[in-house]
C-alpha cells in the first residue's frame, strides 16, 4: 500500500524564539533545520488571526521528531495558562536521557525549572521557558520501546 500519511511536526508557541531554541537545542540536542517569517497573508487566514500576525517560526529535530517552534510579535496574545494532564488536547513532550539528575541540574540554566512534585524514580516533569511539559525518561526507557 503507498504511503498516503505521514508525520510532518508538532508545533509549539513560545514567547522568546531564541530563549527556547537555545533550551531545545543546547540541553537536549535538536538541531534547527530552518527558519521563517512567513507574511501575514495567508498566515492570518490559515492561523484564524488578525493581522498583523508577525510570526517568526523554528523548524527543530531531533530523532525524526520536528518540533516548529512559533512566537508571534504582535498586540494581545493570551499569557501562559497552566493546564492539568487531563485537559483535552497535547499535554507534554517526552524526551529520554542518559542522565536524568544531569539535566535536571542544567534546566534552570536554560530558563526551565524542574516540577519537583512529579519526581518518581526514573521520571519527572520539567517546564520548559514558556511552561510546557516535558516529561524526562532514562534513556532505558527508549530502548525498551524500540525493542517492542
Amino acid at each position: 500500500m503507498p504511503e498516503t500519511t505521514a508525520f510532518n511536526h508538532v508545533g509549539q508557541c513560545v514567547t522568546d524564539l531564541g530563549r527556547s531554541r537555545r533550551f531545545y537545542e543546547e540541553l537536549f540536542g535538536f538541531t534547527c533545520e530552518r527558519t521563517l517569517e512567513p507574511p501575514d497573508d495567508p498566515s492570518a487566514t490559515l492561523l484564524q488571526l488578525e493581522p498583523p500576525v508577525g510570526m517568526r517560526v523554528a523548524y527543530l529535530r531531533r530523532d525524526g521528531l520536528i518540533l516548529e517552534l512559533l512566537q508571534f510579535d504582535r498586540a494581545g496574545n493570551p499569557p501562559y495558562r497552566a493546564r492539568v494532564m487531563n485537559e483535552p488536547g497535547l499535554t507534554h513532550i517526552s524526551l529520554s536521557v542518559e542522565d536524568l539528575e544531569d539535566v535536571a541540574s542544567r534546566v534552570g540554566d536554560y530558563g526551565g525549572q524542574v516540577v519537583e512534585e512529579t519526581r518518581i524514580p526514573g521520571a519527572f516533569f520539567i517546564r520548559d521557558p514558556d511552561g510546557q511539559l516535558v516529561e524526562l525518561l532514562p534513556m532505558s526507557y527508549r530502548r525498551r520501546l524500540d525493542g517492542d
